[in-house]
């Protein structure tokens, strides 16, 4: 049997987008006119023929599941497998681990119980359309322990500064992981990982007293076991900032890095919401702009995203900016290099403006 499933694990992830995530885990920031970041990987895992997936989350997930319910836009409401939200529940006065470890050891029924024999583990942070598939057949040629799954940028960012880096061989073994700052190979916090070894690795970490999974069962045994690292070359961005979610946002005005990102062979699945058509009202002017269904546009806006619902008043104008669900905008307001979280006012003749290094942001339901 060659079934995976999938562990999104959310707990190392830090709410690290400042006002975008007061209310909401990073996981659930939207995304893209009309997604969150989490709609990625579990669309991937989807499109790979994984239909269990766990995700482990710790903390302001009730965002997180109000937009998954019961994993329908997904087609995980299933009788065998489907969605698992496992918030923490550490009940056993016994036990010893601590960290991430602790969601893997409590949750430990899941992984046993699960019809598959590799597990794929993946943050939310790494936004990408990927066939985890292609990567079980590089781990099975390669006969590795483990298989990571990175990306060599072309250029480096600020986000990548703190990630972790992969030096690999010429026969794609890992022989070191670290944070050297010039190192192309960025590890995308994926990986792939046979349900036995796992198991193993586990209890050897606690037993230890470790508290993190893939820095002490993984990184640091980097030279003493077979890590095999699988390169992915599509589109890639990597979300742990306001500027990096603003700029990579502003990337998907580029056709070719949209449609790199949405394929039609591999569609990006969400909640599905039916709202009505956009509205576009004579004098209107908009350009290079992502604008999902249910907006009504009186005013121009250009180099921007607009989500759902989301109402731009006559002579009001929006220019490299992001505007989420049901913002409303009043006539006359200026708007550029801004973001709005949902459900923002932005009054009559108000001005915002941001700088493209690091934009005004608004949080969720702030009238101005």
């Amino acid at each position: 049997m060659n079934r995976i499933a999938g562990i999104i694990n959310l707990d190392e992830e830090q709410d690290v987008l400042d006002e975008l995530t007061y209310f909401r885990c990073g996981a659930a920031v939207p995304f893209a006119g009309r997604y969150r970041m989490i709609d990625f990987t579990i669309s991937n895992m989807i499109n790979s023929q994984i239909d269990s997936i766990a995700i482990f989350v710790r903390s302001k997930y009730r965002s997180l599941m109000d937009h998954l319910e019961q994993g329908k836009a997904w087609d995980l409401d299933r009788q065998q497998g489907g969605l698992f939200i496992l918030p923490p529940d550490w009940n056993d006065p016994t036990d010893i681990s601590k960290g991430d470890l602790k969601h893997f050891h409590n949750n430990m029924d899941f992984i046993n119980r699960v019809q598959a024999d590799y597990l794929l583990i993946s943050g939310s942070q790494n936004i990408c359309n990927i066939n985890f598939q292609d990567v079980l057949k590089e781990h099975k040629a390669s006969n590795a322990d483990v298989t990571v799954i990175y990306k060599k940028v072309g250029e480096l960012y600020p986000e990548h500064r703190f990630a972790h880096k992969l030096t690999v061989d010429e026969q794609n073994r890992v022989t070191d992981i670290h944070n050297a700052q010039q190192n192309q190979n960025v590890y995308m916090n994926m990986f792939l990982i046979k349900k036995s070894y796992l198991y193993s690795l586990v209890e050897e970490c606690i037993a230890r007293g470790n508290s993190n999974l893939f820095l002490d069962a993984i990184k640091a045994k980097s030279k003493d076991i077979h890590i095999h690292a699988y390169e992915y070359k599509g589109v890639h961005a990597l979300i742990n900032s306001v500027e990096s979610y603003y700029r990579n946002s502003a990337k998907l005005l580029n056709e070719t890095e949209h449609d790199g990102l949405f394929k039609e062979e591999s569609p990006i699945f969400t909640k599905v919401k039916n709202e009505t058509p956009t509205k576009y009202f004579p004098g209107s002017n908009v350009q290079k702009t992502l604008v999902a269904s249910g907006c009504v546009i009186e005013g121009e806006v250009e180099d921007s995203i607009l989500f759902r619902g989301v109402k731009v008043g006559k002579d009001a104008i929006i220019k490299n900016s992001i505007i989420m669900q049901k913002c409303t905008i009043e006539s006359g307001a200026v708007l550029e290099n801004v973001i709005l979280d949902k459900e923002c006012k932005i009054s009559f003749d108000r001005m915002l403006i941001g700088a493209k290094e690091k934009p005004f942001v608004v949080a969720k339901r702030k009238k101005i």
